[in-house]
């Protein structure tokens, strides 16, 4: 078994103006999700919205900049994310798909594992 990560990005301008009922619709979403699939799950968490952000880069010198902020300005930004345990693509595909993302998409990786 591998397990990938799934990122799930959404709408900035969308979730900044998703109403009560699209809102709760989409948390039951994410609620039959764990409970459809609580043994593949191995973690995940909302994040704060995207205004909350904080990147930091260093420059040619090596000094650490930081701002407030996502680290690249998009349509989309990262709202949360799964770990969960998968025989393949194939199968973390047919898991992932169950992921409510009504104002986005959903990204997979192999967590990589070094031996």
């Amino acid at each position: 078994m591998s397990e990938y990560l799934v990122l799930i990005y959404e709408d900035k301008a969308a979730m900044d103006n998703v109403d009560e009922a699209a809102m709760g619709k989409m948390m039951q979403g994410h609620t039959d999700f764990g409970e459809n699939n609580g043994k593949s799950i191995r973690g995940g968490n909302a994040l704060e919205p995207w205004v909350t952000a904080t990147s930091l880069r260093k420059n040619a010198a090596g000094e650490l900049l930081v701002t407030d902020g996502v680290f690249v300005e998009t349509k989309e930004v990262l709202g949360g994310y799964y770990v969960i345990e998968a025989a393949d693509l194939d199968e973390a595909i047919k898991i992932a798909s169950q992921i409510p993302a009504p104002f986005g998409g959903l990204e997979i990786r192999p967590i990589r594992v070094f031996d």
